[in-house]
């Protein structure tokens, strides 16, 4: 059976007399306890100064001398990274209140649970359970009020619990009960935003203003009837936020500022994206100017830029330009550099501050890579470029640039989580290449995006340079961006050739994409000292240069032979095809020969298979080429030329190879050699054999044969002469 109304009510009023009493009892055994510590503690001073007035200074202050000769010793380590930014104080409140938030969160939910059992029961009306949830809020607030001198934080946390319930409870008289109307709701939620800011500064507690804070952004959510008035509601916000700046400059809290950017920053994209009007510009120009005197705060009174206030400059400028930037493109409206060109002239005014003052810090640093950051985007949009691509590409390499100079991880940090997402960006900007129609050579968007991209991406490089120089080491991280980004670069230039060339053959696009792909890894090994490329990338590199001229010269060159016999395409495009040989002779003879390659033994076999590949696969053409005259030829002289010339091209590989690994320290040539050599034989005796006529058989038998004996009568000669130069100690001559 249910217990009625009135005995509820009883009940809930004898317990809270119980906690009170027992609340007080406690409070009163606690208030003993610390005045006798007090007093032990005041005893236990008065014996130690009596203790110590004959004992001689030394051994009074013992660490004294130390420490002032440590603070006098000079700091040889000038590059170390500065002291860890200090946490905003919300942290090491959850760690410390754990208990007390879960305490108000349960009574929160108990008393809203109560009143959902009176409301299920019938016990009260919709007015009389709203006057519920307001006195309750209210109670809780007095409560947090008289507890406010000797329990701070937990009197903080009380009254934001309180202030909680009066945000809950006129969200649900306005959405269930009707009690009242959207004004009056939004009127109320307002007041109760100024009553919650109010407390804050008049406790001087930072961590009800975040409560106050959090309440007042979702005010507009819960109070919500779907239809947007944004005017309304960004004055509301701009009158929220300028309520912060001021707080912030009066108590110096951070925090407060970091939660307001971040809630306006959504309201202001999500209006953007929802509803793109010009009046939207007004509310970015408004909160750009509020977030950057907050951001400037310590500059202005301390004369220093902190680290969070460094990256809340940076924040403000790029994304009042993705959203300024963005309204004037969607709405066609010129020129879209207006607002770009306003944030530098900001920027360059404070720079001119620095430089008229003969102060070349962090902060000239600061406003100048700003300054130059935005300009350059500027002209990038102007261009029409792509946005969002542009403006992370820039604004990560502000970041590398503000790392370098002030040394501080946080920019380092940022650099890292934000170039991924440009390369994301820029390879969704990539992707219009394939519904794109008519696009102009070089100038058009998608490619101008792309050379903004890969600009930053080279500044970013040589910024990393000089950063390595300092370091005299480089990361893993380092490495993976290298290698990132010219993988971006390579990927960029060869978009823009194949979206040009995609009305030709399948067979031209692969081969000239081949070519672009062999130069350009060719003028990164050529240029790898001035480039600075470490060695894993270099071995990388040269890994993938090989494996592409084996599988050019097969797939590549076999096609452009089929197509020219067909008569299908011109005969220039073999000499087209050919010059991936100018790389290939000079990697070989100039590259490697300076290069660790061959570290690794598996290089000398890599090098090998793409020689003979190369040399046989030409010859294969060249062959063809002569004396092809239509499709049916070129099989049959594929036929032959595999049984008999094949072979013999590999005996004589095999040879100059094993001559090289016996003359030289380089043995894993003749080792190539002599597995050629093995390959070549096999080959002949399972498979050409079968295939030959006479003639041809006679033929490939004798030529081999006489290959074979003269690379016998070489090893034999060689070997002799290591064998005499070892009995009579002498060292082999180099030219013998």
């Amino acid at each position: 059976m249910l217990p009625n109304p009135k005995q509820m009510y009883i009940l809930i009023i004898i317990l809270l007399i119980i906690i009170i009493i027992l609340f007080r009892s406690l409070d009163k055994r606690i208030r003993n306890l610390e005045n006798e510590i007090s007093k032990i503690r005041e005893e236990q001073t008065g014996n130690r100064k009596e203790e110590i007035k004959d004992l001689p200074e030394r051994q009074l202050f013992p660490l004294s001398e130390e420490i002032i000769e440590e603070e006098e010793r000079p700091h040889d380590n000038k590059n170390t990274e500065e002291p860890n930014v200090k946490i905003s104080p919300v942290f090491d409140f959850l760690k410390q209140n754990t208990l007390a938030i879960a305490g108000i969160f349960t009574l929160v939910l108990g008393i809203g649970y109560f009143v959902k059992y009176a409301i299920d029961n019938n016990w009260l009306g919709e007015v009389s359970r709203a006057a519920i949830g307001f006195a309750a809020g209210a109670g809780i607030i007095t409560t947090g009020h008289f507890l406010r001198k000797n329990y701070t934080i937990f009197a903080s946390i009380i009254t934001g619990g309180g202030i909680s319930v009066l945000y809950f409870t006129t969200t649900i008289a306005f959405r269930e009960y009707h009690l009242f109307s959207q004004n009056a709701a939004f009127s109320m939620t307002c007041f109760v935003t100024l009553v919650s800011i109010f407390l804050s500064y008049y406790y001087k507690s930072e961590i009800l203003i975040i409560f106050s804070l959090f309440g007042g952004f979702l005010a507009p959510l819960m109070i919500s009837t779907g239809q947007s008035n944004y005017p309304f509601l960004f004055i509301y916000i701009t009158v929220i936020n300028t309520g912060m700046l001021a707080i912030a400059f009066l108590k110096k809290w951070k925090s407060i500022g970091w939660i307001s950017f971040i809630f306006t920053c959504i309201y202001l994209f999500y209006w953007t994206l929802t509803k793109t009007e010009i009046n939207t510009v007004y509310f970015y120009v408004i909160s750009y100017i509020i977030f950057y005197a907050f951001a400037l705060q310590n500059y202005f009174t301390q004369k220093k830029l902190l680290p969070t206030d460094i990256l809340m400059l940076i924040l403000v400028n790029f994304t009042g330009i993705i959203g300024t930037v963005f309204i004037f493109k969607q709405l066609q409206y010129d020129p879209v550099i207006i607002f770009p060109v306003a944030f530098a002239i900001i920027n360059g005014i404070l720079l001119y501050r620095e430089h008229s003052e003969k102060k070349f810090g962090s902060a000239h640093s600061i406003f100048s890579g700003i300054a130059v950051s935005l300009i350059t985007a500027a002209f990038a949009l102007q261009f029409s470029t792509h946005l969002i691509t542009t403006v992370w590409a820039i604004e990560s390499t502000l970041l590398l640039f503000i790392w370098r100079k002030t040394r501080l991880s946080i920019f380092r940090n940022f650099f890292y989580v934000l170039f991924p997402l440009v390369i994301i960006a820029q390879i969704m900007t990539w992707v219009e290449y394939i519904n794109s129609r008519n696009l102009k050579i070089i100038f058009n968007p998608v490619f101008l995006t792309s050379l903004v991209t890969v600009i930053t991406i080279f500044i970013n490089l040589s910024l990393l340079r000089k950063i390595h120089q300092k370091q005299k080491d480089s990361s893993f991280f380092e490495n993976l961006f290298s290698a990132v980004s010219y993988a971006v670069i390579y990927i960029a230039i060869l978009s823009e050739i194949i979206y040009h060339i995609s009305d030709e053959p399948m067979i031209i696009i692969f081969t000239i994409g081949m070519l672009f792909s062999l130069y350009f890894i060719f003028i990164i090994l050529l240029f790898r000292k001035k480039l600075e490329i470490a060695k894993i990338l270099e071995y990388g590199l040269l890994y993938i240069f090989f494996s592409l001229i084996i599988l050019n010269t097969i797939i590549a060159g076999s096609g452009i032979i089929t197509h020219i016999i067909m008569k299908n395409i011109d005969l220039k495009y073999y000499f087209m095809y050919g010059l991936y040989l100018i790389p290939l002779i000079f990697t070989i003879i100039k590259i490697i020969p300076h290069s660790s390659f061959f570290t690794i033994k598996l290089s000398y076999w890599l090098l090998v298979t793409a020689i003979v590949t190369a040399v046989s696969m030409e010859t294969h053409h060249i062959y063809l080429l002569t004396f092809s005259e239509n499709i049916v030829d070129m099989k049959k002289l594929q036929e032959y030329f595999t049984l008999l010339y094949l072979p013999i091209i590999w005996a004589i590989l095999a040879s100059i190879f094993i001559y090289k690994g016996l003359k030289t320290d380089a043995r894993e040539y003749a080792k190539a050699g002599f597995a050629l050599l093995g390959v070549t034989i096999v080959k002949l005796y399972l498979y050409d054999v079968w295939k030959m006529d006479n003639v041809s058989r006679i033929i490939a038998f004798i030529i081999l044969g006489f290959i074979l004996l003269l690379s016998s009568f070489l090893f034999q000669r060689l070997k002799n002469i290591v064998v005499t130069m070892v009995e009579k100690k002498e060292e082999p001559d180099k030219t013998t």
